[in-house]
């Protein structure tokens, strides 16, 4: 009987340790979708040559980031020449297993790869910037259905910065925003490709994923939809984000005092019904809060804005009652910002450190936060100031074709590197605009 209990507690033990560190980086943000991982034991300094690289591998230019599964990271990869290759790596080594093109050529502003893959059982699903849409099975590495999320809804000319939609898996349904003259949004059966809803369009071309929120016990599909333009950069007009039935596609509620011409980041789920959403090109914050009504309609207030507090790329992350964002825009240089979830800013790196579309992951209440350049920060996440733990300089310039851009020169150069990041078993990966290399970063 001892020797049963000793086993007994052994496996105990042994599944803990495999449980604490072994939740897969699924889709877009990770696990919740909102930056935030489960790993323990990260890293509190560094040594002075920065966290050791395990691998690297050559990659093209771009900027669409990792997930892993059961210890393989999938990337979906672009030649611009050819089309869209998702990737198959073993995530201990950083050898190629298998990979998947099809052809899809085409080049745009800021060239390159742009979403970032959705896995679910046995099944990757992404989205390249031309609008193709695959299902892929892991395990034969062939094409269980394809559709276009542009054309197959009257798109014509391909939106000016292209296709960039991350899929989101819900329950059966995949979803993602077309955002073409026939469909706002649209949710495809996930084992067929069958189309079981779609929305009205909601208005111009943005560049954001549809996010989750919770208000009460539902699940709302939280979409942002990109102003008209008004002068070069500045916000024009008929802007609105708007709740959505995940299982119907049904439109549930709209706000409409948010106007970005070119929003990209995701609504954020800030709790008990707030929605936090933030854009750049001046377009800086706005906290609303919506509530079922008695009737069982749905109710928006608008809490407040702040032109101060916003983010270029990708959403913010919420800690301790704040969020912390990257507000380096064309317009400004605020670089790291921390709000209070009230709407008060806290502090601003601006230039010292300059942070300019990097990405970040929460993980054992720190922040690794790439400055969207050459630099990778370990951070403390504090309202009382930025406090910066350690740094090293681990990523490279790369080709991003911006000699044959004058924009993609002005805004960045050759150091583009806004990928988001995964982090998976004290691993993070994290791609530049040459490579994807793989960082230790638990003791």
């Amino acid at each position: 009987m001892k020797r049963i209990k000793l086993l007994f507690t052994a496996f105990l033990l042994f599944s803990c340790m495999l449980n604490s560190n072994s939740q897969d980086w699924p889709q877009y943000l990770g696990p919740r979708r909102n930056g935030t991982s489960d790993e323990k034991e990260i890293l509190r300094s560094w040594p002075q040559q920065g966290p050791e690289v395990l691998w690297s591998v050559n990659i093209g230019i771009g900027f669409g980031g990792p997930v892993i599964k059961e210890g393989k990271a999938y990337l979906l990869d672009r030649d611009d020449k050819a089309g869209d290759k998702l990737r198959c790596f073993d995530f201990s080594s950083g050898k190629e297993l298998w990979s998947f093109a099809y052809e899809a050529p085409g080049s745009v502003q800021f060239p390159g790869s742009r979403s970032v893959p959705a896995l679910d059982g046995n099944r990757i699903y992404s989205c390249g910037p031309y609008g193709n849409l695959y299902c892929i099975d892991i395990n034969t590495h062939k094409a269980v259905w394809n559709k276009n999320v542009w054309t197959d809804f009257g798109g014509g000319q391909i939106p000016r910065w292209a296709i960039t939609q991350c899929p989101l898996v819900y329950g059966d349904l995949l979803i993602l925003a077309s955002q073409a003259p026939q469909a706002g949004v649209v949710a495809y059966e996930k084992f067929t490709g069958k189309v079981k809803w779609t929305t009205p369009s909601l208005g111009p071309v943005g560049y954001v994923s549809p996010s989750i929120v919770k208000v009460g016990k539902e699940s709302h599909v939280v979409m942002i939809t990109a102003s008209s333009r008004g002068e070069y950069g500045k916000p024009g007009s008929g802007g609105k984000v708007v709740g959505i039935d995940p299982l119907t596609g049904k439109i549930l509620w709209e706000y409409t005092n948010w106007q970005c011409a070119i929003p990209v980041p995701s609504a954020v789920d800030a709790g008990e019904g707030r929605v936090l959403i933030t854009g750049g090109y001046q377009a800086g914050a706005a906290m609303i809060k919506v509530v079922r009504k008695e009737d069982s309609s749905y109710g928006v207030t608008e809490l407040y804005k702040n032109p101060d507090f916003g983010s270029h790329t990708q959403p913010p992350v919420l800690y301790n009652g704040h969020f912390y964002a990257q507000y380096s825009t064309n317009e400004r240089k605020d670089g790291m910002v921390c709000m209070s979830i009230d709407g008060q800013v806290k502090w601003k790196t601006g230039r010292s450190p300059t942070f300019e579309r990097g990405g970040s992951i929460l993980a054992d209440g720190l922040l690794l936060s790439t400055d969207g350049k050459s630099t990778l920060y370990l951070i403390q996440p504090d309202s009382s100031s930025f406090k910066p733990i350690a740094s090293a300089e681990l990523l490279k310039e790369g080709g991003t074709g911006s000699e044959n851009d004058a924009l993609a020169s002005k805004v960045g150069g050759s150091t583009q590197n806004w990928a988001p990041l995964a982090l998976v078993n004290g691993r993070l990966l994290i791609r530049d605009q040459s490579r994807l290399i793989c960082i230790k970063v638990v003791q």
